[in-house]
């Protein structure tokens, strides 16, 4: 092989390892920013998921205070608050553990 024919493969592998380096430079950018989303996304089902507690603690004291028909009424939706406080919670915590 002549030395143009190895100066010319050179200069393509060079090429086509430079397209190689910017495409996993890009991907690698991607991946950066689709994992700040996914924390970004985490990060409000977690702050909007904080407002419900003080709700929560609010129907508990209710709870305390109420008596007979009115009891069972409010204990019935503290207890969907709760289920539901602990669903949310769950589903959050399976989707940082699938990461």
């Amino acid at each position: 092989m002549s030395t143009e024919v190895n100066v010319a493969k050179q200069a393509i592998h060079d090429k086509l390892q430079s397209q190689i380096k910017t495409a996993e430079a890009k991907l690698d950018t991607l991946k950066s920013r689709a994992e700040t989303a996914k924390a970004n996304v985490e990060i409000r089902a977690i702050a909007e998921l904080s407002t419900k507690k003080p709700v929560i603690q609010h129907k508990l004291q209710e709870l305390k205070k109420s008596a007979g028909d009115q009891w069972e009424q409010v204990k019935a939706d503290l207890e969907t608050r709760i289920t539901d406080f602990e669903k949310s919670v769950h589903g959050i915590e399976s989707k940082i553990k699938a990461h």
